[in-house]
């Protein structure tokens, strides 16, 4: 890993706000933000349009290796084959295939190969459930973020209501904690915190208060010092 390049993983589970923050903080330090969840998601959105039997492991690696993924890196918003999917893969069927796709070693081993390619040549922010653990044991910050399952399940919810989607709050605490169970056991790269990574608790924080949580963290990892990070 170049000196030059600054890895900053951020975990945790879902409603946790990896997406938001890892969004904002990259934008204020003039870093390529990477979800690497909406990764997983256009793959499971692609099989599901061919109609690909998520039990298939082998159909699922092979369109994950001839996925041709772009990630816009001022908005966030992701391209599949050309097309932007943004809206598309937070569909809740692609959300229940996308935690089907991340479980297969095949599929995680292409992505990862996907998602190192895209830090080699300049700083990221990059969040997801094995950054730290998995895609890069190396970074020099590692950020794990997580919150009460409560205050999980309710930011998930708005999230949903804000879509559009009809949603009761106990479902969706229901399917968190079905995904936080799969995740964790899973024999592939499962969801954990990284011993080198910082918890953050954001239960009863605002976006504004994480975020320069994070930021600290970031200035007090980073010993030389960047010009872009303020």
């Amino acid at each position: 890993m170049s000196d030059k390049r600054i890895i900053v993983a951020i975990d945790g589970p879902g409603g946790a706000g990896k997406s938001t923050l890892a969004k904002r903080v990259a934008k204020r330090l003039g870093f390529l933000y990477i979800n690497t969840g909406a990764m997983y998601r256009a793959v499971a959105l692609w099989a599901l349009r061919l109609n690909v039997d998520m039990s298939d492991m082998h159909r699922l690696e092979q369109l994950a290796k001839e996925a041709d993924i772009e990630l816009d890196p001022e908005t966030g918003d992701i391209r599949l084959n050309g097309e932007d999917v943004t809206q598309a893969i937070r569909d809740g069927k692609v959300s229940a295939a996308a935690s089907k796709v991340s479980a297969v070693a095949g599929v995680r081993r292409a992505l990862l190969r996907i998602q190192r390619g895209m830090a080699q040549e300049t700083s990221v922010v990059m969040e997801g459930r094995d950054i730290g653990s998995v895609v890069f044991p190396k970074a020099q910050v590692k950020i794990y973020l997580d919150a009460h399952p409560e205050e999980r399940a309710r930011r998930r919810a708005l999230e949903h209501q804000e879509q559009g989607d009809a949603v009761h709050r106990d479902d969706v605490a229901a399917e968190l904690n079905r995904r936080d169970q799969q995740d964790r056991a899973r024999a592939e790269a499962p969801l954990m915190q990284a011993p080198d990574a910082q918890l953050v608790d954001t239960t009863g924080l605002s976006i504004d208060e994480v975020e320069e949580v994070i930021l600290s963290l970031v200035r007090s990892r980073i010993s030389n010092g960047k010009e872009a990070i303020r």
